[in-house]
């Protein structure tokens, strides 16, 4: 048991700037001879490394086996804190500090006694961070299991305090309380009342106790005087309770060891949020490093609600002085009404909502992100080890010749060079691991050619991403190739799977290009939608070209691009009919794809004659979707199956007046939508179209107008131009010329600049 004369244990909650106040407030007055916290006991020896001047929060502890640096753990730590305020008072004050729960290697090691075999397993889940104070932090539907265990205490507080929120009521009773007491003592009573019902510990949360209470022991024969203990407020109870020694040898019994590493890495705020998935996160680090840094000058709301000014008028918005001054007294009012010793995060934001925003929840949240979590990216000091897969990037920087700049740059690489392969490579295995150091000109156009052009800017964020994706691999190229390995597990759709192989092959990551084309084999043999065969051939198409500049066995790909090109012309007759607007766009979009992927590389000339018979069957077939109908007779006619006499007697039919204007008008948008431009030059096609114009009424016209400056956008003024002359049959002269009667001349031009003025806007007046 934990001597409460010599020990002091205070329970916290392990991102709150209130509980790190009031921890600083404890050591001033403990003056404890050391300090214990709860921390993997394996990364004592860098702990006081996180009071290094030099150190910039948020930053993470990083731990990881020395033989499989993949099975890595982080354990956040913002300026505010309370282990992180600790630390910095123990080196002021020249006190040695210790971690004190289990070494963070035992976290990858299932042990039977847990009942959790898959603990190993899931330490190696993406973005993984430490959570193992979830209990104290997270805020759950359902506070309480079956087997009496309490997920979630401040819920079940708040819920005693008639509060709906624990969060809410943690933050106002604790973090923004400018005055709340003697809080430890109440934390640790709270507690233990809230364990005093339960029923079952799971097996690891009672090793860690027991373990940390050795700890102790040990601390007490070490110093004979006061200690101090930094811990998670939910496990205050257990700290206080009366173990005999042996008993936690005993549980401990057995134990696997393994060789760790341990070191710290930059982090940001927004990994520190629980929106972002880790479990010991909070709701708004920006409001409590606001919280942090303002509680001193007494101006905590009025700095507050000047942030929010500022933010609004950055985004062109209005914020009055009148306004924040009324804010203000609406935050001070609503805390005195819900009976708040201050204005807190919720009277703020319904105050500002409220004076500031006009009652417009939507312009609220198109601040809150940045106001609320932040953008904030720690440092380390130079010196200290790095994270593998940065120690990696540095080497793969060196060997590139590429420095780290903040400002953007432009890079040209040709492929067929060593240094110009090695490059892009690098740079496509960061972009797979969500690392854009590099963007690719045109999105990424350049594909299949010899040449990339990039635009390079590093973000010190990089950084983060790059340690957070150790969990993949401790290099970059392991990294990466986990990452699309992990992509081709949870691939839904055969495009996904075939856009993965085609990142694989980019990157020279083998082994993933490999398994993803036996996966794509699999599934595309297996697979009886068109629409997600279609999808999938123009990455295909990418894979087969990319032979060029990349070493690419593509021989069997091409054979099952025919393949895929064949069962589609076969499926596509039927996969257009009866579609609703949204589907029929999709599908056309997904049609227009494969036929530029089939266009794209060398086929056999009967697999193409295949494919353009199928889009004749869907230009024919009696229930094809208007637009799918459209766009399929315009690739039919690109193809050259049709001449303008054809196409234009066909385009013919379709827009006629026994044709209801709402499928003349889509048959329209899937023929003209990639080929607008076709109307400047192919008369017969443009004087159906101008028929079809002048034969709407003017409610038909003006409810095609947002579809008919759609399909035209793509003009440029001078095709316009050329268009709105060769249209109304321009002459030298100015007026119309060919197109209609004499006598009906004045009346007919004026109806056409009428219409065309409309489509085109402006630019049609004085054509």
């Amino acid at each position: 048991m934990a001597d409460p004369a010599r020990i002091a244990l205070l329970g916290v909650r392990h991102h709150g700037p209130g509980c790190a106040r009031q921890v600083v407030a404890a050591l001033e007055e403990l003056q404890p001879l050391a300090v214990l916290i709860e921390g993997p006991v394996d990364a004592t020896d860098v702990a006081e490394r996180l009071a290094d001047e030099a150190m910039k929060p948020p930053v993470a502890l990083l731990c990881y086996p020395q033989d499989d640096p993949s099975r890595a753990a982080f354990w956040p730590f913002a300026v505010f804190s309370p282990e992180y305020q600790a630390i910095l008072w123990a080196r002021r004050n020249g006190r040695p500090v210790r971690f004190i729960d289990l070494p963070s290697t035992e976290r990858f090691a299932a042990n039977p006694a847990d009942g959790d075999a898959d603990e190993a397993s899931a330490a190696k889940a993406e973005d993984e961070t430490e959570t193992e104070s979830e209990t104290e932090t997270e805020t759950e539907t359902e506070t309480e299991t079956d087997d009496g265990l309490v997920r979630d205490p401040i819920a079940v507080l708040a819920g005693a305090a008639g509060y709906e929120d624990g969060e809410s009521w943690w933050s106002g009773l604790v973090e923004e309380n400018p005055a709340p007491g003697r809080v430890f003592d109440a934390i640790g009573d709270a507690m233990t009342a809230l364990r005093a019902d339960e029923r079952r510990v799971p097996a690891r949360e009672m090793r860690r106790e027991a373990h940390m209470r050795l700890q102790i022991a040990a601390a007490m024969r070490d110093f004979d005087g006061p200690l101090a203990v930094v811990c998670g407020a939910w496990h205050v109870p257990a700290l206080r309770a009366r173990v005999p020694l042996a008993r936690d040898r005993e549980l401990l019994k057995g134990m696997k060891k393994a060789k760790s590493a341990a070191t710290w890495a930059p982090w940001t705020a927004p990994r520190l949020a629980s929106a972002s998935g880790y479990g010991a996160g909070v709701r708004s680090p920006g409001w409590y490093l606001h919280l942090w840094n303002g509680h001193d000058t007494g101006q905590v709301t009025t700095r507050w609600l000047a942030k929010i000014a500022a933010l609004l008028r950055a985004k062109g918005h209005l914020a009055p002085p009148a306004s924040l001054i009324e804010a203000e007294r609406l935050a001070v009012a609503l805390a005195a009404i819900r009976e708040r010793s201050s204005p807190g995060f919720e009277e703020l934001r319904d105050a500002a909502i409220a004076c500031l925003f006009h009652g417009e929840a939507t312009l609220w949240r198109s601040i809150s992100d940045e106001l609320l979590v932040g953008a904030d990216v720690g440092e380390i000091p130079d010196g200290l080890p790095l994270a593998p897969l940065l120690e990696d990037m540095k080497r793969q920087q060196k060997a590139a010749r590429l420095k780290p700049e903040a400002l953007e740059r432009d890079l040209s690489l040709d492929l067929r060079s060593d240094s110009g392969l090695f490059r892009s490579t690098l740079l496509h295995r960061l972009t797979i691991l969500g690392v854009p150091w590099g963007v690719q000109a045109g999105s990424g156009s350049s594909r299949g050619t010899f040449r990339e052009t990039w635009k390079l800017r590093w973000d010190p964020e990089y950084a983060v991403s790059l340690v957070v994706n150790l969990v993949h691999g401790p290099t970059i190229e392991r990294a990466a190739s986990g990452m699309l390995h992990e992509r081709l597990r949870n691939a839904a759709s055969l495009h996904r799977i075939a856009e993965t192989v085609l990142d694989a092959i980019t990157a020279d990551l083998g082994t993933a290009a490999e398994a993803g084309i036996a996966l794509l084999r699999h599934q595309a043999a297996l697979s009886s939608d068109c629409l997600a065969v279609l999808r999938s051939m123009p990455p295909l198409a990418d894979i087969v070209r990319y032979g060029q500049a990349r070493v690419v066995e593509s021989g069997s790909l091409s054979q099952l691009l025919e393949q895929l090109t064949t069962s589609s012309a076969i499926e596509m007759e039927y996969a257009g009919r009866n579609l609703d607007a949204d589907a029929a766009r999709e599908f056309v979009q997904a049609l227009r794809q494969a036929d530029a992927a089939i266009r794209l590389v060398e086929m056999a000339p009967d697999v193409v004659a295949q494919w353009e018979d199928g889009l004749l069957r869907l230009v024919h077939a009696a229930a094809t979707a208007p637009l799918v109908r459209g766009a399929a007779t315009h690739l039919f006619y690109e193809a050259g199956r049709l001449d303008a006499a054809e196409a234009s007697t066909l385009l013919e039919s379709r827009l006629s007046p026994g044709t209801p204007a709402a499928d003349a008008a889509a048959f329209f948008e899937g023929f003209f939508e990639a080929a607008a431009r076709r109307l400047v030059i192919d008369a017969p096609l443009r004087q159906c179209v101008d028929r079809w114009l002048c034969g709407l009424d003017e409610e038909e016209l003006l409810g095609s107008l947002p579809l008919f400056r759609r399909v035209f956008s793509p003009l440029d003024a001078t095709e316009r131009r050329r268009l709105l002359d060769a249209a109304v049959g321009k002459t030298s002269s100015g007026g119309p010329a060919g197109l209609v009667p004499a006598r009906d001349v004045d009346e007919i031009w004026q109806r056409q600049m009428r219409t065309l003025a409309a489509i085109f806007g402006a630019e049609g007046e004085g054509a």
